[in-house]
């Protein structure tokens, strides 16, 4: 079954046996929706009413983010290496100013060259960063680090967690805000 939003937005649906409803707009700016099999095509149709305004600003990020990747062509393995190497250099710098700042510990430093990420932290405290921050701004290398350190405190995005953000970077939104809508991930 498709949808259509405001603006002429195409909304895909994809039924399986699960239990909630999820939203995804695509790297391609296209907008999924999963449902189980069992809800009610009302109850999509109010869930996107709803959501309009927000597919319709996210879709256009994702159009942009697209359009500038585009623009900019794909890295060589080349230029991948150095910022990979560049990154060996910054990122464990910033993680060990953080981590004593927050006072957590932390495990093993990875640097990866990811698709879907900027960064990660496992339960056992290892951390893994994406080479592609290096072509970021610090300040949100920054808050990077630091959301991923304090992951050390909170394994999830509670408000717990995103108050212990906000005690080592006030403008943490900012920065998030930005990472969203500036730096698409390849």
């Amino acid at each position: 079954m498709s949808y259509m939003v405001e603006k002429n937005i195409n909304v895909k649906v994809i039924r399986s046996s699960r239990r909630t409803m999820s939203m995804e707009i695509t790297k391609d700016a296209e907008v999924v929706i999963r449902a189980p099999y069992a809800m009610p095509e009302s109850e999509i149709e109010r869930f996107l009413k709803e959501k309009s305004s927000w597919i319709e600003k996210n879709v256009e990020i994702m159009k942009r983010k697209a359009k500038q990747q585009k623009a900019q062509g794909p890295l060589s393995n080349e230029q991948i290496q150095e910022l990979a190497e560049k990154a060996l250099k910054v990122i464990p710098e910033r993680v060990a100013y953080y981590a004593q700042i927050i006072g957590v510990t932390y495990g093993r430093i990875t640097i990866r060259n990811q698709k879907t990420r900027w960064g990660s932290c496992s339960s056992k405290g290892n951390l893994n960063f994406n080479c592609m921050l290096m072509q970021l701004p610090m300040e949100i290398i920054d808050y990077v680090v630091v959301h991923e350190l304090c992951h050390r405190l909170e394994m999830n995005h509670s408000k717990r967690f995103w108050a212990e953000v906000e005690k080592i970077l006030p403008d943490y939104r900012e920065r998030r805000k930005w990472l969203k809508e500036n730096a698409g991930l390849p």
